[in-house]
Parts: structure tokens; C-alpha cells; sequence
């Protein structure tokens, strides 16, 4: 096929076509869409670089969505993560204090989980560290950080004895909230003297082995297999 046929039946002139070739200019989608089709070749083969700048690859593909503040993470995201989770439930943020204020009856939705073999853990900062004191002192909150761990110990002393549900302390994720629901994540940096909900959220799908997903997966399990058990 000519290069003026070609031109043509894509849609553009010889001087475009041109340029694509000697240039590496990257045509416009529907330009290339249609050489690909003319061609009858990929898009990849001719336009490898598009397809890399569009479609997530490698550990990218973990990322499912980014929230610039976790309060912008839907309730209705959490409660279906919670319902969906077959075998692993991981609540690792330090106070966990807005999940029993968002989630109507987590507790039970909790126990239901655990009945059907889904192992829950919570991992929760201890109130009475200086870790937790110190906290305190840079947020300069009237609802502090010890208070909305004491919620959160409120809530899971009803769950006390129940099998399958398992609480330790800790202080060493401070800065760090991982939620784990099977192969869903949602990780929270938290941002100098910012609250958890003013925080960024991250919400990642595990894809592969050793990427993202895992390696915060490792860190939950180090900080858990470290931590103190609260009903001890």
C-alpha cells in the first residue's frame, strides 16, 4: 500500500503521515485507531509508549482509586469491602475511631464475618504510650487521640470472646493507617499534624506478588505480630 493510499484511508494527508514516521509523533487516538485498523496490527506494536502512558502496568495496576482525603472515601466503599471480605478483615489505624461512627452496626456485621471463618483483627494504638501522648500534642484536637481510641476499645470489649476477632496494641503506626479486606487495601499516610480524615486515602488491589499491596500487607504483620493483646 502506497503512502498517499494509506493517508487516505486513515484519514489525514502525506505530510501527517510523515511526520509520524520521521518525527515519532504520536497521531491522535482516532488516527490511530484507524492505522491499526488499515494495518491490522495492535496498537501496542505501533504505539507502544501510548499504551504505556494510558493502561497501568506493572505495580501500577494496584492502584484502584486515590482520595485526597479519606473522609472522600464513600461509606458505601467500606461497607462493601467489609461485606465482601471472605477471609481476612484488617483494621490497622491507630484510633479506627470513624468506622463505628460511619459503619451502622459494624459490630454485628463484624461477628457475622467471623461466623462464616473470616479471621478480623484490629490493631490499635495504646492510649497510655508517649507515642500516643505526643500525638496528642501535635493535632491540638478537643476530640483527642486517646479518647477516639477508647471508642474504639469500647466497641470491640462487646466483641470480647468472640471467635475469630483479635485486638492488640500498638504505637509504631502512627503515621500509618492500613484497612485490608482480602485483595483490597486502603492505606492512609497521615500528613503532619492532620487528623485521619483530612488525610489522603489510597485504595489498592493486589495483582501481583511483592508489590504494593504486599509490602504494606508485611508491615501490618510485623507491627501485628509485635503488638500486645488487649484482652490479655
Amino acid at each position: 500500500m502506497s503512502e498517499q493510499a494509506f493517508a487516505r484511508r486513515v484519514g489525514v494527508d502525506e505530510k501527517t503521515v510523515a511526520r509520524w514516521v520521521q518525527d515519532s509523533r504520536v497521531p491522535h487516538p482516532r488516527h490511530r485507531w484507524a492505522a491499526c485498523e488499515v494495518l491490522e496490527v495492535d496498537e501496542a506494536v505501533l504505539w507502544p509508549e501510548a499504551i504505556r502512558a494510558t493502561v497501568k502496568t506493572g505495580p501500577d495496576r494496584e492502584v484502584a482509586a486515590v482520595y485526597p482525603y479519606r473522609s472522600a472515601c464513600p461509606a458505601s466503599l467500606w461497607r462493601k469491602l467489609i461485606t465482601d471480605a471472605r477471609t481476612e478483615i484488617t483494621f490497622a489505624g491507630y484510633t479506627s475511631y470513624f468506622l463505628w461512627i460511619e459503619q451502622p452496626n459494624l459490630g454485628a456485621a463484624l461477628r457475622r464475618k467471623a461466623a462464616q471463618g473470616c479471621r478480623v483483627r484490629f490493631l490499635v494504638g495504646d492510649p497510655d504510650s508517649e507515642v500516643t501522648r505526643h500525638r496528642e500534642e501535635v493535632e491540638g484536637t478537643s476530640l483527642t487521640v486517646s479518647t477516639r481510641i477508647a471508642v474504639t476499645l469500647d466497641e470491640l470489649a462487646k466483641l470480647r470472646g468472640t471467635d475469630g476477632i483479635e485486638a492488640r496494641f500498638s504505637d509504631r503506626h502512627i503515621a500509618l493507617s492500613v484497612f485490608a479486606f482480602d485483595n483490597d487495601m486502603i492505606v492512609t499516610p497521615h500528613l503532619a499534624n492532620l487528623v485521619g480524615h483530612n488525610s489522603p486515602a489510597l485504595h489498592f488491589r493486589r495483582r501481583q506478588d511483592d508489590g504494593v499491596f504486599d509490602r504494606f500487607a508485611l508491615h501490618v504483620q510485623s507491627l501485628w505480630n509485635e503488638g500486645r493483646d488487649i484482652w490479655a
